[in-house]
């Protein structure tokens, strides 16, 4: 191979990498460095940055006007693919409660965002096992922030106490602190009978529910909005799952 087309092809590698990284902070406009690094950390495990493009994580911490040194408590982390943003965005100075309830920590297998927390990586990263309805963070919050799990606090086999819930959230952040829900959305008037039937919620339920805690909404992001999405299909439906239509609404204390 000539050295023409070797430097060609180590532009064309370089442009890709660049490429990949742009497509990873959705292209759209500068984000805070902090949050721009935390979407671009090499650390993160490739299955998490392949659902950047629909996740649009940079868009969302910037919505959460998240920065270094906050405190931020995550509702139900799942598989930790937030906990892992926070980390980064937060840095040695900030700290992450990632609370997972009392059963989850009973369970047969320990929950995935243990092993983020063992990982010296993520060392500001603590895992808080939980009665929602009385959450006690170890010091007050700048963040709340639960995604695709708000609709989890109505599942009738939980039978949570979803005032406690808020107002538990409300006395663990700090006077001014957000917080953040992102979920699936139901259909304007559906009731709550979808949480159990769809896993979705109508974003008029949880506004109404949230602000009787005494939050203000100061916030939406139509960042994850879907007008495909005809929100009659369950959210693990293959024809929906992964493109939902999403709300994400931000709540002031």
């Amino acid at each position: 191979m000539s050295r023409k087309l070797m430097a060609v092809g180590a532009l064309a590698l370089v442009l890709g990498l660049v490429g990949s990284a742009s497509a990873a902070l959705h292209g759209r406009r500068n984000f805070p460095a902090d949050v721009a690094g935390a979407v671009a950390d090499p650390r993160r495990p490739a299955a998490d940055v392949a659902r950047d493009a629909k996740r649009k994580p940079a868009d969302l911490l910037t919505f959460a006007e998240l920065k270094p040194g906050q405190v931020v408590g995550e509702l139900l982390p799942g598989g930790g693919y937030f906990t892992r943003l926070f980390s980064r965005a937060v840095g040695p100075s900030g700290r992450v409660y990632a609370v997972i309830t009392e059963a989850q920590a009973k369970g047969d297998k320990p929950p995935p965002v243990n092993a983020i927390a063992a990982d010296p990586t993520y060392g500001n990263v603590k895992v808080l096992a939980q009665d929602l309805a009385r959450l006690q963070l170890p010091q007050k919050a700048d963040l709340v922030w639960t995604s695709d799990n708000y609709h989890d606090l109505h599942l009738k086999k939980f039978d949570l106490d979803v005032v406690a819930v808020n107002r538990a959230v409300y006395r663990s952040l700090k006077p001014g602190g957000l917080y953040v829900i992102v979920d699936h959305a139901a259909a304007p008037g559906s009731g709550l009978e979808s949480a159990d039937a769809l896993h979705r919620i109508d974003p008029a339920i949880v506004r109404r529910e949230v602000e009787a805690a005494g939050f203000r909404l100061v916030g939406e992001s139509k960042a994850l909005r879907n007008p495909a999405d005809d929100h009659t299909k369950p959210v693990f439906d293959p024809a929906i799952r992964g493109d939902t239509d999403q709300f994400v609404l931000k709540f002031r204390r």
